[in-house]
């Protein structure tokens, strides 16, 4: 996948250096700062990220893509802000429906791990909101646990954890960061909804007997994995 994802954003830059080149030969006429362009940092990126296949949750990126392009709609009066307006209340009622009846469709075998995981046993609750916590687990059996960063930042080392077999981790950075330290002997699987933020998982580690599943959610913040 993340041979993929170069070759998309390689062909997304092989494009902008061609237009850009055939602007300054004067072959072509085309304003790239157009109305609404500074709207393509949010639609490439969410559309990129819908062919990321190690990507368990895509809602975030189907949010963002089309809020990128309803404000790329807007910004040339393609649609007028009070049609939007009115029909804002009816779009989000008529996706919670479709995520109702469609929503099992979609979850995936990191999903449905996660809730049998989170079934097992009890979870610890970290809390940070304008202001931070910094938690180290040593020599400590660790299972499960709540992460919340809201206009905060949270720090989970587990280096020294004493971890059995599986572990859920549920993390939401909202306005704020969440960092997760865990053991070389562990591997990672991430689902992830980024909604104008960032998960990154920097765990290498493959086949491991032990496994750690993040279930991650960054609005206008971060979670990262490391």
């Amino acid at each position: 996948m993340e041979k993929v994802n170069r070759i998309l954003w390689g062909l997304v830059f092989i494009v902008l250096g061609v237009v850009v080149a055939l602007n300054a030969l004067d072959i072509i006429d085309f304003n790239i700062f157009f109305n609404g362009w500074w709207t393509l940092l949010i639609i490439i990126p969410c559309f990129i990220g819908l062919f990321d296949t190690t990507n368990e949750s895509r809602i975030g990126n189907i949010i963002g893509l089309i809020i990128g392009i309803v404000l790329l709609l807007l910004c040339n009066g393609w649609i007028r802000f009070d049609l939007i307006f009115k029909l804002f209340v009816p779009a989000i009622l008529v996706f919670i429906g479709i995520y109702l009846i469609f929503g099992n469709m979609f979850r995936s075998k990191i999903t449905e791990k996660i809730h049998e995981t989170k079934s097992k046993s009890d979870s610890e609750s970290i809390c940070a909101t304008f202001s931070e916590q910094f938690v180290v687990k040593n020599d400590e059996e660790f299972k499960n646990a709540n992460l919340d960063a809201i206009f905060g930042s949270v720090v989970l080392d587990l280096t020294n954890a004493k971890i059995k077999n599986e572990a859920v981790i549920t993390a939401s950075a909202i306005f704020g960061g969440i960092d997760i330290i865990v053991p070389k002997d562990v591997e990672v699987k991430v689902k992830s909804t980024p909604i104008f933020g960032g998960v990154s998982n920097r765990n290498k580690t493959k086949d491991a007997k032990k496994v750690i599943y993040v279930d991650a959610l960054a609005l206008f913040g971060s979670v990262d994995i490391k």
